[in-house]
């Protein structure tokens, strides 16, 4: 008798989900993250968030918690309930570098979440002030050489993409530089604009605007040329043996339904087909490119493992 009972309440749960699934969504839902208002990711977000509340028929309430090179946001849609009301968007520094850099990290990037399919590749561009001494990396160089303090760089943390981009130059570029770390790219921007900073290495969501309207310059592209700023020249262009593919990507909490997984990364799917998504992303330097989120989990696997070696070449050690 017991058996039975527990047979029936384990088919009660079992139909309870299908049918919470078959109802989904009916209710907001919650885009978590984790950079800051104004920048790059945050405006790849909002126009995904906006398609997604237009598809789905419910409201994509956007929500920024930054920090820690987004291993902060990242850690709190981790901990989210796994019922397709938390998604976000990722990318390399969240889910590829951080356990590079970080010893606790308070997340496993594999295990914590499911993938919905990556968005697209993107990059990373080294920005400077429009009246800044250098124009490209032998520029850079000279300017090193003639200096007793080394050039400082920003990047939006310790173990993001840009901090890795930067020391990379460092290595193989063979540039006396200094790493600042920043909260988030949008202070990045203020403070080159300014003059505060020599340099920013930030996503190219970021960067693109402000280059094409000429409010800051592009000195290099790590890793490849990008179609949205073609003037920039890629590190392997200018010197720097260095080549890897950059890419974003969405999420939402592992244990999620698969039925919600199914609907949420088709909608995603369809979105990334759409001429004017697909241009709005371009005018952020990424190229819409969807791919599947089993496959795009398996190059995740395999990214952090490459990754890792570029982290013990360019010397950033776990924190």
């Amino acid at each position: 008798m017991k058996k039975l009972s527990v047979a029936a309440a384990l088919l009660t749960l079992l139909g309870m989900g299908a049918a919470h699934a078959d109802d989904y969504p009916n209710r907001p839902i919650r885009m978590l993250l984790p950079f800051s208002a104004g920048g790059g990711g945050d405006t790849l977000g909002r126009i995904l968030a906006e398609r997604f509340s237009a598809e789905l028929k419910q409201p994509v309430i956007v929500e920024n918690k930054p920090g820690a090179g987004g291993t902060i946001g990242i850690a709190a849609v981790a901990r989210s309930a796994p019922d397709g009301y938390t998604i976000t968007v990722g990318g390399m520094t969240t889910h590829i570098l951080s356990p590079s850099v970080y010893k606790d990290l308070p997340y496993d990037p594999i295990k914590s979440f499911t993938s919905l399919g990556a968005i697209g590749n993107s990059a990373i561009m080294v920005v400077a002030n429009n009246n800044f001494p250098a124009n490209d990396i032998e520029g850079l160089k000279k300017l090193a050489e003639s200096r007793k303090d080394p050039i400082q760089y920003a990047s939006w943390g310790i173990g993001s993409t840009g901090h890795f981009c930067g020391e990379v130059m460092v290595q193989k570029g063979n540039l006396k530089m200094q790493h600042v770390p920043y909260k988030g790219t949008t202070q990045i921007m203020t403070d080159i604009k300014g003059g505060h900073i020599d340099l920013g290495f930030v996503d190219m969501a970021t960067a693109t605007p402000m280059v094409t309207q000429h409010k800051v310059k592009g000195l290099a592209v790590c890793t490849k040329r990008s179609p949205s700023v073609p003037e920039v020249r890629s590190y392997k262009e200018q010197g720097i043996d260095f080549d890897r593919d950059l890419n974003w990507a969405m999420y939402v909490p592992a244990g999620t339904p698969q039925p919600i997984v199914d609907r949420l990364s088709g909608t995603l799917e369809k979105v990334l087909k759409e001429q004017e998504v697909i241009d709005k992303l371009l005018g952020l330097g990424i190229s819409a490119r969807y791919v599947a989120g089993p496959a795009h989990q398996r190059a995740n696997v395999a990214d952090i493992e490459a990754w890792r070696v570029v982290a013990k070449e360019a010397g950033i050690t776990p924190q």
